[in-house]
């Protein structure tokens, strides 16, 4: 039986999930036993419809490139539009709802809502957003635990790159004692600009604003704000340690000049932005803050808009993991892969 899902958004991310469960329609039946069917799209800019037998994607796809208006979807019995997103959430028959609104970091909504209202309806939660991860975890895990449903949210830290999945599954049995990484691709961007350029920071800014890889006002990142959210996720889902953002210092690569970059080669040393959580006395500290890195740190090597992360374990000792830390169909597998996650223990259960 087919995955019924509902959009809140249907923005970059949102389109680019829609368009990999158009384009890998059959290999996922054929491959995965996995077969989704999108029900209702609510974006507070777009429009919302909703039909309970499904939405054909192509078509939603073309209306919104064609005409901006989701609403604009051709008229059919049983079609609804006009729907905001708590009653897309409450009165759709989505099994799951995919959250990739717009949301303020600092509040974490709307999405904290959204996810409290999917619970209490006892439907599954796939997301991207980072603020009610970081903000709202124990709440949201311990209401999603209570209702018995799931509640996936890979690509909160490094897009679809597994740094969430692959701990709890592949290193299962270890105590991590230590996450580093480099959670952040447009500082790390900056900072090999410099180093392998030499350019001001300023100049390798600008740069990264010209490419993409910089928001218009970029100071989530540079103040090192992004990542300090992910490193909260990692604190409180990998290493199970309840920890607020609050907790974390946090400073960024703004002061960094060409004369710091300089003086670190001359160390045999790569300038990075860390983010830190350690155990000590049975409690995480955390931290933001550029650092020198050993040029042997398998750190050091990561260049660009990559993003790694490397975890420290009793058992197998530091295990590193690179790869996209954003992108539209990098960030888009990062719900198909919870979306097949959840199929296959609902599976499980019905066997």
């Amino acid at each position: 039986m087919a995955h019924k899902l509902a959009f809140i958004g249907f923005g970059t991310v949102g389109q680019g999930l829609a368009e990999i469960l158009e384009n890998k329609k059959e290999q996922l039946k054929v491959n995965e036993n996995f077969e989704a069917e999108i029900v209702a799209i609510s974006d507070f800019n777009k429009g919302s419809i909703y039909h309970p037998r499904g939405l054909e994607i192509g078509t939603v796809l073309g209306v919104l490139k064609e005409t901006g208006n989701l609403e604009n979807y051709p008229s059919s019995p049983g079609l609804v539009t006009g729907w905001d997103s708590l009653t897309t959430i409450r009165e759709s028959n989505a099994d799951t709802i995919v959250e990739v609104s717009y949301t303020d970091v600092k509040t974490g909504q709307p999405a904290i809502d959204h996810c409290r209202t999917a619970f209490r309806a006892q439907k599954n939660v796939v997301m991207t957003n980072k603020g009610p991860v970081a903000l709202a975890y124990q709440e949201l895990s311990h209401l999603a635990e209570m209702q018995g449903v799931h509640w996936g949210f890979e690509g909160t830290v490094m897009s679809g790159t597994p740094s969430l999945r692959m701990p709890i599954a592949a290193l299962a049995g270890n105590e991590i004692y230590e996450i580093r990484g480099i959670l952040n691709g447009t500082t790390n961007y900056i900072l090999t600009k410099m180093e392998d350029e030499g350019v001001t920071y300023e100049e390798a800014l600008m740069e990264a604003q010209a490419l993409g890889y910089a928001e218009a006002d970029p100071t989530s990142d540079l103040e090192g704000y992004d990542a300090r959210y992910k490193i909260a996720i990692l604190a409180n889902y990998v290493m199970k340690q309840p920890l607020s953002v609050d907790e974390i210092s946090c400073r960024g690569i703004t002061e960094i000049n060409r004369h710091d970059i300089e003086t670190a080669k001359a160390e045999g040393k790569r300038w990075k932005l860390l983010a830190k959580a350690r155990k000590e006395n049975g409690r995480v500290v955390a931290s933001i803050a550029p650092e020198k890195v050993e040029a042997t740190d398998p750190l050091a090597s990561i260049k660009g808009t990559v993003n790694a992360i490397a975890y420290d374990c009793d058992l197998l000792g530091t295990v590193t993991l690179s790869g996209a830390g954003a992108g539209k169909v990098e960030t888009g597998f990062s719900l198909l892969i919870d979306l097949i996650n959840i199929d296959r223990e609902r599976k499980l259960v019905n066997i």
